[in-house]
């Protein structure tokens, strides 16, 4: 068989690995039963799920009807990117506070895209430290810095 569809035949490759990783995982936990699941039953039964949706991908892949795409060149700058941001993250949040670190975050990881838009990427960042603020502070009630050192 020929496989027409590289990015799909890839994807469901990775999808079968991931969800036969949490699947042999998942059974080193207790199961229990669908009526009182233990804690391997969830990620277990994603994991089985996931493989099969891997497979599913990569079966279509191999068709007749399947488009003919081939897996582009890795692109290190779009992958340094995104990991920096994250990294970044990471290290401005204790000293920056939680506002510029998001706003670093989101503007860093949003340069990585072609379709980079500063006002598109200013409503978004707001809007998502809205919505973490939201969510994290004051629904869960966990305490990190919102502003910077120098401001509180």
């Amino acid at each position: 068989m020929k496989i027409r569809n590289q990015r799909d035949f890839g994807a469901g490759i990775m999808y079968m690995v991931i969800g036969l990783f949490f699947t042999i995982i998942a059974t080193q936990y207790p199961m229990g039963t669908a009526a009182k699941m233990g804690p391997g039953y969830f990620p277990f039964c994603l994991g089985i799920l996931m493989t099969l949706l891997g497979l599913l991908v990569l079966v279509k892949s191999l068709g007749a009807t399947a488009a003919i795409e081939s897996i582009p060149k890795f692109n290190w700058r779009i992958i340094g990117l995104i990991t920096g941001s994250v990294v970044l993250y990471g290290i401005l949040l204790p000293t920056m506070g939680f506002v510029v670190a998001v706003f670093v975050l989101v503007f860093m990881s949003a340069s990585a895209s072609h379709e980079f838009h500063w006002k598109g990427t200013l409503i978004n960042a707001t809007f998502l430290v809205a919505f973490t603020y939201s969510v994290f502070v004051l629904g869960l009630k966990l305490q990190f810095p919102l502003l910077p050192f120098f401001l509180q």
